[in-house]
């Protein structure tokens, strides 16, 4: 009976909704999961504990919370189907939410490896750029992408600013600290002037975001940074470090462009050592230039 009224779910639903065959499996496989699951329980009997302990045991097998999430929403489904054409008269999963999905920490670096990394340096002829290029991106808080197509028109030298335009085309201002502004200048005076680029690669053209991530793999590797170091992490260090200093989290989520608080609240379960409480203070590389002039 319950085959029955799967295959006559499916063809309404396929029908109706004009769902795609690999869509139709998905329902299959997760409605059989819950008559699987039901034992000598029937569909009509079941109750929402039935569910619950159901969903708990998937839970405890190692499901997700977002995949228990869309399993719900399908037998969700399916009972409503069963309200409508079969006359059930109530539905279990009504009201039930699926244990929250935790997000995975984003990986990054204590502040010891990250100034391990931005204070290595190599023979290379471009390790001036990489340096900057590494310096602002550590420095300011930049997404990748932002990094790579940064124009000269968006740096404002004088007022150690960077004018970006983010995702959703969401403007903000972010700071360039001392260090990282030091790194800036000294590529800005070797820098191609033919061109808009404030990082160019071949033919003066903006380097590839590829081509940054494989420029930094390789400065990992001579530092001796044995951590898994993707062009975020250094996304990730600036986010965690300030936050960890200053505890502003609506500061920090304005310099990462996050549209939402929640995003930024992620950062919050990182355990990294307490440095200062503001940028200025607390940024170990912002403040660094500061504590050089007092030991001269």
């Amino acid at each position: 009976m319950n085959d029955q009224l799967l295959a006559a779910y499916l063809d309404y639903i396929g029908a109706e909704r004009g769902l795609a065959a690999l869509t139709l499996d998905n329902y299959q496989r997760d409605i059989k999961l819950l008559l699987l699951h039901l034992n000598s329980t029937t569909l009509e009997q079941a109750l929402a504990h039935d569910i619950r302990r159901i969903v708990a045991r998937l839970h405890a097998q190692g499901l997700s919370g977002k995949s228990l999430a869309r399993i719900l929403s399908s037998w969700r489904g399916f009972y409503r189907y069963l309200n409508l054409r079969h006359g059930y008269s109530n539905n279990p999963c009504d009201g039930l939410r699926a244990p929250k999905h935790r997000r995975a920490l984003p990986h990054s670096l204590s502040v010891e490896q990250t100034q391990q990394l931005l204070e290595t340096h190599t023979d290379d002829a471009l390790d001036v750029r990489d340096s900057a290029m590494f310096e602002l991106f550590y420095s300011s808080g930049l997404r990748l992408t932002e990094l790579a197509s940064l124009r000269m028109s968006q740096l404002d030298i004088a007022q150690a600013e960077i004018h970006i335009v983010g995702k959703g085309n969401k403007a903000r201002i972010v700071p360039i600290g001392e260090v990282a502004l030091i790194a800036l200048q000294t590529w800005l005076e070797q820098r191609p002037s033919q061109t808009d680029a404030v990082f160019p690669g071949r033919n003066n053209t903006h380097l590839s975001q590829r081509a940054i991530a494989l420029r930094l793999k390789r400065r990992a590797a001579i530092a001796g940074v044995n951590a898994n170091v993707h062009p975020h992490v250094l996304r990730h260090a600036f986010a965690s470090h300030l936050l960890q200093s200053s505890g502003d989290l609506r500061a920090v989520q304005e310099l990462l462009g996050h549209a939402s608080i929640s995003t930024t609240q992620i950062y919050t379960q990182l355990d990294f050592q307490h440095l200062a409480m503001t940028y200025d203070q607390a940024h170990p590389r912002a403040k660094k230039r500061a504590d050089n002039k007092k030991d001269g």
